[in-house]
């Protein structure tokens, strides 16, 4: 598996490398995203040949800079290495970068037209995390996820050349449900490493207190608290599904088995009783071949 912690010495910020040929900087792409990403090489059939690349593309700026924010222990040279990342963004876009993911990036964004607000938002959200660990309304969690999540789904609609404003709400309706999704999954581990994403008006009006959250135990209190959150995900999930019909062919699929996805690990946290303090809800490969098998019956179904 390539790690970009380890790529980082010899594609970091000095500049001293040589710049790779187009096609070299796809296959590094292309290795990232698929040594890295474990449903990519699951749901790339789904996805048509002719952007294949082109998601390997996107999906390696997004391991870049998700690690560039994650895995550096140092939280000063985690944001002075994302202030470069940014940098190297806006050379990209002139085609001046050295770094082979934005010289495969920049054919991709040239191809579709791809505003560099979505990749800017997304970097901003990686130095958001290095600094605000917390959340005091839903309104506030929101607002991350408009730049956490949601600018992968408008990227994808990029691609897919589907970018209406119906098209994009529905889309970010997607993203911040399974980014909500993954925040409900991860309450324990979050917590552990200094992160509470339930909002603190929430909490207060359930009654979670700081010392419960502490505790790590699940309470009555806090079982009504995330069940209302997994709620809110779920009709968040369920109000994107008419984007699954103005998909493209095969990546109705793919659409569809997002939200499917996310849905069942909402399932998960309810069939445990929202005690996400004791065991964390997963999806197993069962339950995701059925909902591929209910994916590909719906592609039909629009046939």
């Amino acid at each position: 598996m390539s790690s970009v912690i380890e790529d980082l010495k010899q594609w970091g910020p000095d500049d001293s490398y040589e710049r790779m040929s187009s096609l070299q900087a796809q296959t590094y792409t292309w290795n990232l995203a698929t040594s890295h990403y474990e449903n990519f090489p699951v749901i790339s059939w789904a996805v048509p040949k002719r952007l294949r690349q082109h998601f390997a593309n996107v999906y390696a700026f997004c391991r870049w800079a998700d690690d560039l924010g994650d895995e550096i222990e140092s939280t000063k040279e985690s944001l002075w290495l994302l202030e470069w990342w940014q940098v190297e963004l806006g050379k990209c876009y002139r085609n001046e970068s050295q770094h082979p993911v934005y010289v495969a990036l920049h054919e991709t964004i040239q191809k579709f037209s791809i505003p560099v607000e979505h990749f800017s938002a997304l970097i901003s959200a990686f130095v958001q995390d290095q600094t605000v660990t917390e959340y005091e309304t839903y309104d506030q969690l929101l607002n991350y996820c408009t730049r956490s999540a949601n600018p992968v789904g408008r990227i994808i609609l990029c691609l897919c050349a589907q970018s209406s404003d119906e098209n994009v709400a529905h889309s970010d309706s997607i993203c911040t449900g399974l980014q909500l999704t993954n925040f409900w999954q991860d309450v324990s581990r979050d917590y552990q490493i200094g992160r509470i994403y339930l909002p603190r008006e929430d909490r207060l009006r359930f009654g979670v207190t700081d010392q419960q959250m502490q505790s790590q135990r699940i309470s009555p209190e806090f079982r009504d608290l995330l069940e209302f959150e997994v709620e809110r995900a779920r009709m968040l999930l369920v109000s994107g599904k008419p984007l699954v019909a103005a998909m493209p062919g095969r990546m109705k699929i793919d659409i569809d088995l997002f939200i499917r996805g996310g849905l069942l690990v909402l399932d998960g946290i309810q069939r445990i009783n929202f005690d996400v303090w004791d065991q964390r809800p997963v999806v197993r490969k069962p339950q995701l071949f059925v909902a591929a098998v209910k994916s590909l019956g719906n592609l039909l179904s629009f046939r």
